[in-house]
C-alpha cells in the first residue's frame, strides 16, 4: 500500500476544514441564539429588575461619590456585609473633601473587619486626588474614573453608567455566571481575553436608552436568580433560552481556571505587657497581608513551634524584650484568606517596663487591626488577670 504526498496533504486540508466547520457551525448556533435571545433581552430584564430589586441607598441617587463608595465597598463583599460599612462611611465622610481631610489610619480604623485591605487605602488616596485635581467634584465619566487608584473596568462602567448614563456594560462574578449560563460560553473567565469577550456580547445586549437600570440589573439577576449554588431556573424570565439549562450543564459554568493550592503561614504574636498595662504594638509596613494595619510583635515560622520550640528561637535570635521564663501560650486561631490559610499563636508575657513604642492596653481601640487579632483583642481582658 502505498502513501502519496498530496494523500496527506488532503487529509490535513480535510481536517483544517472540518475544524473550520465546527468553528463556523457553532459561531453560527451563538448568532442564533443571540438573535433570539437578543429580542427584548434589555426591555425584559429592566422590567424584572422593576418588580424585583432590593432597596438600597446607592441605589437611590445619582451622586457619583456616594455611588463610588458603595462600589469600592462591595468589590469582593456580599451587601448584607457591605451595607453597614457603606452606612458608616456616608455618615463619616459624606462628600469626597471630607474622606481625603482624615487620615489613613482612621480609614483603615472604620475599615476593620471588612478584610481586602487595599480598597481602603486606595479610597484614600482617590479621594486627595479628587480634591487636588477635580476641585473636589467626584468625575462621572468613564474615561476620567478609570485613572483613580482602586478603580477598574467594572468600577468605572457602574460608576459612569448609574450616575451619568453612560454606554458601558459592567462585568463582575454575577454578570461572569448569568450570561456564561444563558449563553453557553466555555470561555475561562479568570483570564484576560474573557473580559473582552464577555463586553463584545453585553455591547450587544445593553439598553441604550437606560445602561444604568439595565448594569443594575444584570448583577441583581446574578445574584438573586442566576445562584452560585441554588440557582432558581423555575422562575428565571430566560429559562426557556437558556443554553446551560436545556443541556443540564448549569452547574459547568462559568468556567474557571484552577487557583493554586492556599499557602500555609504560621504567626506567633507576642503581647508584651508591663506593670503598668502597656503592651507593644508595631504597624506592618511590608507589601503583604494587612499592610498599614497595626499588629503585636511578631515572629513567622515555618511550621507551627510549641513553647519550647519558641523560647529556643528567642534565645538564638537575641530577641532582648522578651523574658522567655515567663511565656504562655493563650491563644490559638485559624484564618482563612484568599489564598493563604493562616495558623496564629498568641503568646504573653510579663515584664517590668516597656519602652515609648508601647500604648496602654485601653488605647488599642484606636488602632486599625486585621479582623483575627482585633477579635483576640475583644477577649483581651480575660488574660490580664
Amino acid at each position: 500500500m502505498f502513501t502519496f504526498q498530496g494523500a496527506k496533504y488532503i487529509n490535513l486540508y480535510s481536517l483544517f476544514d472540518l475544524k473550520n466547520a465546527l468553528i463556523i457551525s457553532l459561531n453560527i448556533l451563538n448568532l442564533i441564539l443571540l438573535n433570539k435571545i437578543s429580542n427584548n433581552f434589555s426591555k425584559k430584564l429592566i422590567n424584572w429588575y422593576s418588580v424585583n430589586k432590593r432597596s438600597l441607598p446607592w441605589r437611590n441617587t445619582k451622586d457619583s461619590y456616594k455611588i463610588w463608595l458603595s462600589e469600592i465597598i462591595l468589590q469582593q463583599t456580599q451587601v448584607k456585609q457591605g451595607l453597614p460599612y457603606y452606612k458608616k462611611f456616608i455618615k463619616l465622610y459624606p462628600n469626597v473633601i471630607s474622606l481625603s481631610k482624615t487620615s489613613e489610619q482612621d480609614v483603615l480604623k472604620n475599615w476593620e473587619g471588612l478584610g481586602y485591605y487595599s480598597r481602603a487605602r486606595n479610597l484614600h488616596k482617590a479621594s486627595k486626588i479628587v480634591v487636588e485635581k477635580y476641585n473636589s467634584i467626584f468625575p462621572n465619566s468613564y474615561n476620567d474614573l478609570i485613572k483613580l487608584p482602586g478603580i477598574g473596568d467594572y468600577s468605572a462602567s457602574a460608576i459612569s453608567s448609574f450616575s451619568n448614563g453612560e454606554l458601558h456594560p459592567v462585568v463582575d462574578g454575577n454578570v461572569y455566571r448569568f450570561i456564561s449560563r444563558l449563553f453557553g460560553i466555555s470561555t475561562i473567565i479568570n483570564t484576560s481575553s474573557a473580559l473582552k469577550e464577555f463586553k463584545t456580547l453585553l455591547n450587544k445586549l445593553i439598553s441604550v436608552n437606560n445602561p444604568g437600570d439595565f448594569n443594575q440589573a444584570i448583577m441583581e439577576f446574578g445574584a438573586l436568580v442566576c445562584k452560585p449554588k441554588a440557582p432558581d431556573c423555575k422562575n428565571c424570565i430566560y429559562n426557556k433560552v437558556c443554553f446551560s439549562l436545556k443541556n443540564h450543564s448549569v452547574f459547568d459554568f462559568p468556567v474557571k481556571k484552577k487557583s493554586s493550592k492556599p499557602k500555609t503561614r504560621f504567626l506567633n504574636y507576642f503581647l508584651i505587657l508591663d506593670k503598668s498595662k502597656k503592651i507593644m504594638i508595631e504597624k506592618r509596613v511590608k507589601k503583604d497581608i494587612w499592610q498599614n494595619l497595626f499588629q503585636f510583635p511578631l515572629i513567622e515560622t515555618d511550621k507551627n513551634f510549641n513553647k519550647s520550640l519558641i523560647q529556643d528561637y528567642l534565645k538564638s535570635n537575641n530577641l532582648p524584650f522578651l523574658e522567655t521564663t515567663g511565656l504562655k501560650l493563650v491563644e490559638t486561631v485559624s484564618h482563612k484568606l484568599s489564598h493563604q490559610n493562616l495558623k496564629i499563636n498568641f503568646w504573653i508575657n510579663h515584664v517590668e517596663k516597656l519602652n515609648d513604642s508601647s500604648v496602654y492596653v485601653e488605647e488599642l481601640s484606636n488602632f486599625p487591626f486585621p479582623k483575627p487579632i482585633s477579635s483576640f483583642i475583644e477577649t483581651f481582658n480575660k488574660f490580664l488577670k
